[in-house]
């Protein structure tokens, strides 16, 4: 199977490269690598949340580290995304407390609703539904992380004003 390989625009702003740098200062000299993964939340967040190989390779480049110390670290955590998402991305947690409360019934919904498959992308480029491991919240199942925050105690009517919140930009992505 053919992979794909996306193009991105890598636009390193002085605000970004300061907001880096800052983030590189907390760590001795000798270990900027501790800072690889607050540094791919920044790139990531400065570049439509997702990191083309070519940023990778910038991250690596201002880390001094080699860049498959990056890909390594990219292609594990499913909070970084190497390729285009929608810009509401709705993950899912899919461990077994969630799944006992009925995600996937809620994932199926979502995907039904919106017209895509879970990992696909919507045309109109505005929503992605993904399942992802643990979350943490295992108390408020079913749930869901959208953005930078948590969406508990899921029903269809919950994903319905949600996905209506979202077209009519309502909903906050990032806490800063």
């Amino acid at each position: 199977m053919e992979k794909t390989h996306y193009k991105q625009e890598i636009n390193m702003t002085p605000e970004l490269m300061a907001r880096i740098n800052e983030l590189i200062s907390h760590y001795p000299e000798d270990k900027r690598k501790s800072a690889l993964l607050p540094v791919l939340h920044e790139a990531q967040d400065a570049h439509e949340n997702w990191l083309s190989i070519e940023l990778q390779d910038k991250v690596a480049e201002i880390l001094h580290i080699k860049p498959v110390e990056v890909y390594e670290v990219v292609t594990f955590y499913t909070m970084y995304n190497t390729k285009p998402i929608g810009k509401y991305m709705f993950e899912f947690c899919q461990t077994s407390p969630c799944c006992l409360k009925g995600t996937e019934d809620l994932m199926d919904y979502t995907c039904e609703k919106l017209g895509v498959k879970v990992g696909e992308t919507t045309a109109d480029g505005l929503f992605e539904v993904r399942g992802v491991e643990c979350l943490g919240a295992c108390g408020y199942a079913p749930m869901m992380q959208l953005g930078d925050f948590y969406k508990e105690h899921l029903t269809e009517d919950k994903i319905d004003q949600l996905i209506t919140d979202c077209r009519d930009d309502k909903i906050i992505l990032h806490d800063k």
